[in-house]
């Protein structure tokens, strides 16, 4: 499905002779090529629309010239890593979820990958040796701002930085994930400082709100495959969406997830509800008018909206609750 998407390569000047360039080419020798000089020209200009851009993206090739590496956002979890960062290999998702951000972050549908792979890799080694805390690992998430594993055959970056990660002893990876492509893997031999992340939802949100993603039975099925094998996995109920019967729908997933999965070879949950940057929700609530979520009475605080304090204690004291019956505590993060 994926080399079928882009009828058009624009590739940046300079972008052109990376091996990882010819790679992508090669893949998609059907696409139309276009040569540009910037690659925000075309991602950057105004007056585009991501959701119609999202019915037939384009892929741009380009060079990232500076900051290879960040901070770990405040909205995201870091499971007790002081060291934590997160890079952006790619930028956009082959996916369409109505809940993302980045709609809100992004003018452009389109999606970009950053072909000078060496300068990312140069980045985390400075990050490593220059971390704050030494005596533990940089955390570093390589699939925050799209899905890796859903682009493997295309762009093998997920591969390429757990190799990486295997070569330098102070790294831990989390890659997160609601691809199904698990057979990206199956050559692959597992690394514990490989952590693989499955965002999961319930089947009355990934039909309604998930567009282009696996289902979570495919998703949970990969997920077996992987745990077979031996990865790290952890399991991502986040963002958990105030739907109708909330409760009741989110209470039976767990247990059909668990009824597939065992518990007991699961690193960790996260646990999390629905939350996100102010000024990217209100850029995308301009572009949506077909989301019924986007239009729930949100609450503003400080520079982030989600849903009022009492419900989303009440959503994350119940939902853990729930969980506790198949994992400890300690092995559950959340984010009220």
């Amino acid at each position: 499905m994926l080399l079928k998407r882009f009828s058009h390569v624009y590739i940046e000047e300079g972008a052109e002779s990376f091996p990882l360039t010819k790679r992508i080419l090669e893949r998609l020798s059907n696409a139309t090529r276009v040569s540009i000089t910037n690659y925000k020209d075309v991602f950057a200009r105004s007056g585009q629309n991501f959701q119609l851009q999202k019915q037939s993206p384009k892929l741009i090739l380009a060079c990232k010239k500076d900051n290879h590496i960040y901070k770990g956002s405040m909205a995201s979890q870091d499971f007790g890593y002081r060291n934590f960062y997160y890079n952006s290999l790619l930028l956009n998702c082959v996916y369409n979820c109505d809940y993302c951000y980045l709609q809100g972050m992004y003018p452009s549908g389109n999606m970009v990958v950053f072909v000078n792979e060496e300068d990312f890799y140069r980045a985390t080694r400075i990050a490593i040796r220059d971390r704050l805390f030494p005596e533990e690992p940089l955390y570093l998430c390589i699939s925050y701002d799209t899905d890796l594993l859903a682009y493997e055959s295309v762009v093998p970056y997920t591969s390429r930085f757990i190799e990486f990660t295997r070569a330098n002893k102070d790294l831990v990876i989390e890659i997160r994930t609601k691809s199904a492509n698990w057979r990206a893997l199956e050559t692959i031999e597992p690394s514990d400082r490989c952590i693989l992340a499955w965002t999961l939802s319930p089947p009355e949100v990934a039909s309604q709100y998930e567009k282009l993603t696996p289902s979570p039975s495919l998703r949970i099925q990969a997920i077996k495959q992987c745990l077979d094998r031996g990865w790290p996995v952890r399991l991502c109920f986040d963002p958990v969406l105030k739907i109708q019967n909330w409760e009741g729908v989110y209470r039976a997933f767990f247990d059909d997830v668990f009824k597939h999965l065992p518990a007991e070879r699961i690193r960790d949950v996260s646990l999390g509800v629905f939350r996100m940057n102010a000024d990217y929700f209100k850029r995308m609530k301009k572009q949506r008018t077909d989301s019924d979520i986007l239009y729930y009475p949100f609450e503003k605080s400080q520079s982030f909206v989600s849903y009022p304090t009492e419900e989303r204690i009440e959503i994350v004291e119940t939902l853990k609750a729930k969980l506790m019956d198949y994992l400890p505590a300690e092995n559950i993060e959340t984010w009220t």
